[in-house]
């Protein structure tokens, strides 16, 4: 049960959002839309930009394009982000779609542009002529149909733990795809990878700022969440996407992201480092006892996570999905 402590808090920390908002969201007016990368049907030359289009993706290795289209999947279920979001206590209490509260406010802004994201990927990978659609539209509609249980129990610490941690994994998928896109010839691909990055980054650093406060008005109450959290271990958001199914797409899906470098054990790993640095978790003080100990679990997790990673071995076998 959330305490009436910690929605305090929550609440009092609306003003920050605000400010994130003010300053670094766009309006939908400024930002860029997938249309603006990809080829107009209207144009002349629309033939040869899909032939070009379709040239670039050719030497992009199959797994590579496997993982990019997790990725979309993953993307295009934001309608469960945004009411995994509001369902958070403190976040939306008057149960209104259109509020205008900070923390309602933001879940729209946040979900508004990562809807751009998948629709950018889906029309790329529809126009590339190598992705099974009828395949991957079922796979995303399962995964909306079964929703996400990210196993945050409603509470608003989890969640911006969570959050955190997941955006920050997001942005190193789509980096490590533009690499490997980059790597294979597909010059345009990488550019598309790196420009979904780039508002992945900021979103991890809202996110971030966010649960900085949290620690800074209660870090007990913080440090037990992110403990919380992290015993849970951070689940993708795409798991549930064959439940209902025989499919084991997620599995193929995450044993190749793992195969070939795009998200990794290692990864996961420097995640944890990450925060724990930025958070400052080794400097928090008026701590109780079981603060303290939640700080010293947390100081070397990320090193028992790499000596695990370090002993896993990537899967030998993962089937190609999703493909023509």
């Amino acid at each position: 049960m959330v305490c009436e402590e910690k929605m305090e808090v929550i609440k009092s920390i609306e003003p920050f959002v605000e400010k994130f908002i003010s300053e670094r969201m766009k309006d939908p007016e400024e930002c860029w839309q997938p249309a603006d990368f990809l080829p107009d049907f209207a144009d002349p030359d629309f033939a040869d930009k899909i032939q070009f289009l379709q040239a670039s993706i050719a030497n992009v290795p199959d797994s590579v394009l496997v993982s990019l289209v997790g990725n979309m999947i993953t993307e295009e279920a934001l309608p469960s982000y945004q009411t995994f979001f509001n369902l958070l206590k403190g976040v939306n209490e008057e149960r209104n779609v259109a509020s205008k509260g900070a923390w309602a406010r933001w879940s729209r802004l946040w979900t508004a542009e990562e809807n751009r994201h998948g629709d950018l990927l889906n029309k790329y990978l529809y126009l590339s002529g190598r992705v099974d659609m009828n395949s991957v539209e079922k796979s995303i509609q399962h995964l909306i149909h079964n929703g996400v249980e990210l196993q945050t129990d409603a509470d608003p610490y989890h969640g911006l733990i969570y959050t955190s941690f997941q955006e920050r994994a997001t942005k190193i998928t789509h980096v490590n795809t533009g690499k490997l896109a980059y790597k294979s010839g597909d010059n345009f691909l990488a550019k598309i990878c790196n420009v979904i990055a780039g508002e992945e980054a900021l979103h991890e650093k809202a996110y971030k700022y966010f649960m900085g406060k949290i620690f800074e008005s209660d870090p007990n109450g913080g440090l037990t969440a992110f403990v919380t959290m992290m015993k849970k271990k951070i689940i993708m958001p795409a798991n549930l996407m064959d439940v209902g199914t025989e499919n084991k797409n997620y599995l193929n899906y995450t044993n190749i992201t793992q195969k070939i470098g795009v998200y990794t054990s290692h990864d996961y790993a420097s995640i944890i480092d990450h925060l724990v640095k930025f958070w400052g978790i080794d400097k928090l003080i008026g701590l109780t006892g079981e603060g303290n100990k939640a700080q010293d679990y947390l100081s070397t997790l990320s090193d028992r996570y790499t000596k695990l990673a370090e002993r896993m071995q990537a899967p030998t076998e993962a089937e190609l999905i999703w493909l023509k």
